[in-house]
């Protein structure tokens, strides 16, 4: 006997990678530092693009990106910005790549400031994940005042490429806030 088809969030259509990463990371608490930064540069790059276009490049930027060492990226130069631009298994855009350096630092000091990423980036949510009750995707916003005011803040800072929009993103990749529809079969298993 088969399994019947799970439910899911129809974002995923029938690609591949979107079924995996939904199934398995979107919406999952990340407290993780490595990839809190992998999620922030990843989002970063999405701007303007989808989302799909991005997972498919995600063994090639994890590759060129050092692992997402924010360390080794900090102290990438004119050589190395010049290597990512004419890597084609990435998104080549200067104004993004050099941002990738930029919040590679910013994210540093972070780390020195507030002992983690974790701890300064989960205060815009109180330190817990926001469980929403959508009934559809259309449900879903593209920000919210945590988004906005994260986006404020980082900013602020000096990041690049986190406007609320992609904070918000960001906010659902590390599961800051659970916008699976309730429906979805990892609504309740992200929950718990």
């Amino acid at each position: 006997m088969t399994e019947p088809e799970k439910t899911r969030c129809s974002w995923t259509g029938a690609r591949p990678h979107d079924i995996q990463y939904h199934d398995e990371e979107w919406g999952v608490p990340v407290h993780d530092d490595n990839k809190l930064f992998e999620f922030l540069l990843l989002d970063a790059f999405q701007a303007g693009l989808s989302w799909t276009t991005v997972l498919k490049k995600r063994d090639n930027f994890r590759a060129a990106y050092d692992n997402f060492d924010a360390e080794k990226i900090a102290n990438y130069g004119e050589e190395k910005v010049e290597e990512l631009l004419q890597n084609k298994g990435i998104i080549r855009n200067k104004l993004k790549i050099n941002s990738s350096i930029t919040n590679a630092r910013l994210f540093l000091s972070i780390q020195k400031e507030y002992g983690s990423f974790d701890t300064y980036i989960w205060q815009f949510t109180g330190g817990t994940t926001i469980t929403n009750k959508r009934k559809s995707m259309q449900e879903i916003p593209a920000t919210s005042k945590e988004s906005d005011t994260m986006s404020k803040e980082l900013k602020k800072r000096g990041f690049k490429f986190v406007g609320s929009t992609i904070c918000y993103a960001f906010m659902q990749a590390a599961g800051m806030v659970n916008d699976h529809v309730v429906d979805c079969f990892r609504y309740q298993e992200v929950g718990k």
